[in-house]
């Protein structure tokens, strides 16, 4: 007799049971229940179909109900919800939710795929009309419907996970202003930290407002629109919010029919798949699984062990020896121009769980340097200190992830080590990988460690260790130019080339960590030192450049820019010196490649090409590395050339400098290096203005004025409250944060509202003072900076203070440059006066 095999849940697990069963056996009797109105659709692409990427509907259905029925006579059932399971009786009550009636349906076996459901955080107000969430065809239709109806200018995105990341980059297609907050300190909780903050750079690139570390407290109507309120008070307005906390196992049915639940909260299942009721099967999100590589109960809701669960669960119906034997979390996800994947632990789950593990960090480009389009891909491996086993791995990059991390989740698979993948043969070719690819990188870099050929110390060991005489020297063996671009405090730097013939520079009983862009050269330098008898040498795992993104986040969060030294000059951020402008019509700007090569490298290339143009000549210079933009931007604040033009697409950065400043401004050629202090005899002038005061303001401009009216350089550098002397009166619509808002709505816009230190009286002082000096025929403010600019006065604004006040480039006068503590202390080195006021 035919067997009757009842599957409940139509999507991912239970439709891939359902099909792979009638491949195997044609007269079991097969029906789905499905509570939904649609089967087999592709969850995954419902952000894409929002966004307008997936432009039909229907592409988002693998199957239709009738079509399932017609191909597999599968008695398909949509809008049949199931209320309740009695194992004893084999019965389920059924609500046909169509017909409105409920019956009861008998089963030999039963398959549970009930997925997950969004997790609705317990706050007030997400039961609005515009508050969403995102996991079915129906949660999709509404959200699309919403869009097409309203005039929604901008959204709020609560979550930073996959379904968070993806929606917030879907709704920045569609031209909607979007903020992302995650409770987290970071983006994607399967990523460790350092490889997270590439993805939040990027998103913040990209024009996303990220707000980290911030809980929801409540949401309420604000008119036609929605305010959320955070736990720390702050409030942002919405058109629309969509909630994408997380998801937690749709449980509810089996925890009611007496089915046992796993620590993870999910049904429990053995290797079978089979729950503690031996005729009730269950797969996909529901379900509590095997993690491969610790053999822990885990819960993994992923489309991909869903359908790899529906077929071999499909064998075990048909009488099959079929064994399930775990998942290990492979994952990948888009954030815009990047790609981020994970497979295996992260380092956090390692430590929590209590598994010895040692890592690496490479930086190689996806293919090779010098054919087209490369571009940088971070890999990060955990593996066994004992073996040198994989236990999980992670890559970032704009191309070759997922090939990348394909290979390492086959390689954890099969339990296979860093030493395995030194010895992969992969595909070649210029276009598609370097004759040693990335994966090969890792594998070698990984294998030294446990060699012992080289000991690497972690971006948070450095970041936890001031520079002292008891604690390891920061050797920095990158070039001066890359140096000057900002380095670790405290740090030494000595180049690679140089090491040999300066070995007496450096201690012999002092520990040494060396440290370069990526870590190649520091590598190499660590072999050297070794070999001529230095003990205790590291190498800064995945170098300055993980790092540094590291940090940043830190500083992002913290609200703070502490770590870098004078290579600040200029961050992220960070707008060009003036419009752009061409060198003229006779001298079109002079072409630079450095496409494919990782930083030093385009750096590098701008600097030596520079050297060979004349003052004023135009260069526009092109690079793949992600990091160029906010590189090139320190870098001329750093030399005193004008970044005229700062162009982002996807794999390519392109960049217009001006050698020197703009025209007729007096300042240094790019290849030079600032004159160390005490070279001849300095004449100019610097002022540090942190007071937003008129009267110390107006003091401030007629000392430079006056200083520049007898032909000497002056550079004035405006922070905190200074800032508001050089905003535009007039309001500047601008994206900011909740916090950036308050300071602007609590500063003076412009150097026409600023009041006075003493005798303000409720801003009468301001008139009097202002009445008094122009009865004495003395310049007002405006015209005093009128007169500076005129004069070529350097008026520079701090792009931490600009950082922490919410001041964005574009609310700043004409003509302001951007720069960090570099900018002054170059400028202060020149001069023989310095004034803070």
């Amino acid at each position: 007799m035919a067997k009757k095999i009842v599957i409940v849940g139509g999507v991912a697990g239970g439709a891939s049971t359902a099909a792979r069963l009638r491949r195997l056996d044609e007269t079991a009797e097969i029906i789905l229940l499905e509570k939904g109105a649609a089967i087999s659709y592709a969850n995954c692409g419902l952000p894409y179909y929002i966004g307008g990427t997936i432009s039909e509907r229907e592409e988002l259905f693998l199957q239709t109900p009738a079509g399932m029925k017609r191909r597999f006579r599968i008695d398909v059932r949509v809008r049949h919800e199931v209320l309740q399971i009695d194992p004893a009786r084999r019965e389920l009550s059924v609500r046909d939710h169509q017909a409105e009636r409920t019956y009861s349906e008998r089963y030999d076996e039963l398959v549970l795929s009930p997925g997950s459901a969004p997790f609705i955080p317990p706050i007030p107000g997400t039961g609005l009309p515009q508050v969403f969430t995102l996991r079915n065809i129906p949660d999709t239709d509404r959200i699309k419907e919403y869009l097409a109806a309203h005039p929604v200018e901008s959204a709020l995105v609560v979550g930073g996970g996959f379904i968070g990341l993806e929606m917030a980059e879907n709704l920045a297609h569609t031209a909607k202003r979007v903020t992302l907050l995650e409770l987290a300190d970071q983006v994607l909780a399967n990523l460790d930290y350092e490889m997270a903050a590439p993805v939040q750079q990027e998103l913040r690139d990209q024009g996303i407002e990220l707000l980290l570390g911030h809980g929801l407290a409540a949401i309420e109507q604000a008119g036609p629109r929605l305010a959320a309120t955070l736990r720390d008070g702050t409030k942002l307005v919405a058109d629309i919010v969509i909630l994408a906390v997380g998801v937690r196992p749709e449980t509810r049915l089996a925890e009611a029919a007496g089915l046992a639940l796993g620590s993870t909260g999910a049904i429990r299942v053995n290797e079978r798949l089979q729950t503690s009721d031996p005729h009730i099967y269950a797969v996909g999100d529901a379900v509590e699984v095997r993690e491969w590589i610790s053999s822990r109960p885990a819960w993994l809701p992923l489309a991909g062990p869903a359908n790899r669960q529906g077929r071999l669960l499909a064998d075990i119906l048909a009488g099959r020896e079929a064994r399930y034997p775990g998942a290990q979390g492979t994952a990948i996800v888009k954030v815009f121009d990047l790609s981020a994947a994970s497979t295996g632990l992260n380092e956090k789950t390692l430590r929590q769980w209590g598994i010895p593990y040692r890592s690496s960090i490479t930086h190689s480009n996806s293919h090779a340097g010098y054919y087209p389009g490369a571009t940088p891909l971070s890999i990060k491996l955990l593996f066994a200190p004992e073996d040198g086993r994989l236990l999980g791995a992670q890559a970032v990059g704009a191309a070759g992830v997922d090939k990348r991390i394909d290979i390492l989740a086959t390689a954890i698979r099969f339990e296979k080590t860093v030493y395995d993948l030194t010895d992969l043969e992969l595909a070649y070719a210029p276009p598609f990988s370097s004759a040693k690819d990335p994966v090969n990188i890792a594998g070698y870099t990984a294998s030294n460690i446990l060699d012992g050929a080289v000991a690497v110390a972690t971006w948070e060991q450095v970041a936890g260790e001031p520079a002292g005489s008891g604690e390891p020297l920061l050797l920095d063996v990158r070039e001066p130019v890359e140096f000057q671009l900002g380095a670790i405090p405290g740090a030494v730097n000595l180049p690679l080339d140089q090491l040999r013939e300066r070995l007496a520079e450096l201690p012999q009983d002092r520990p040494i960590v060396a440290y370069c862009q990526v870590g190649l050269r520091a590598y190499l330098a660590a072999r050297i030192l070794m070999q001529h008898g230095f003990t205790g040498v590291q190498n800064l795992s995945g170098g300055y450049k993980t790092l540094r993104a590291a940090l940043q986040e830190r500083e992002l969060l913290a609200g703070t820019a502490r770590r870098e030294t004078a290579g600040t000059a200029a961050g992220p951020g960070s707008a060009p010196a003036t419009g752009p402008a061409p060198s003229g019509p006779d001298e079109p700007p002079v072409p630079v490649n450095a496409c494919g090569l990782q930083c030093p490298g385009p750096i590098l290339k701008l600097y030596q090409a520079m050297g060979t143009l004349s003052e004023g000549r135009t260069l526009e210079i092109a690079a793949s590395d992600p990091g160029f933009a906010n590189d090139v931007a320190a870098w001329c604040a750093r030399t005193g050339n004008t970044l005229l033009q700062l162009d982002r697409e996807p794999g390519r950065i392109t960049a217009r400098i001006r050698k020197g400043g703009a025209p007729g401004a007096d300042t240094p050629a790019a290849h030079s290096s600032p004159a160390p202090a005490g070279a001849g005899l300095p004449q100019d002038k610097t002022i540090v203005v942190f007071s937003g005061d008129l009267d110390k303001a107006i003091a401030s401009f007629i000392i430079a004025t006056g200083a520049a009216a007898m032909g000497r350089k002056v550079t004035m550098f405006f922070t905190f409250w200074g800032l508001n002397i050089l905003r535009r009166p007039q309001r500047v619509k601008v994206r900011k944060t909740p916090l950036g808002r308050m300071f602007g709505l609590m500063m003076p816009r412009g150097s026409t509202r600023l009041g006075l230190s003493r005798m303000n009286m409720a801003g009468i002082g301001p008139k009097m003072i202002r009445m008094v000096m122009g009865g004495k025929n003395i310049a007002s403010l405006e015209e005093l900076i009128a007169e500076a600019r005129a004069l070529g006065i350097r008026l520079v604004a701090c792009q931490m203070s600009m950082d922490v006040m919410g001041i964005q480039p574009a609310e700043l006068l004409d003509g302001v440059e951007i720069g960090g503590v570099a900018s002054y202390l170059a400028a202060a080195e020149e001069g023989n006066v310095n004034l803070f006021i």
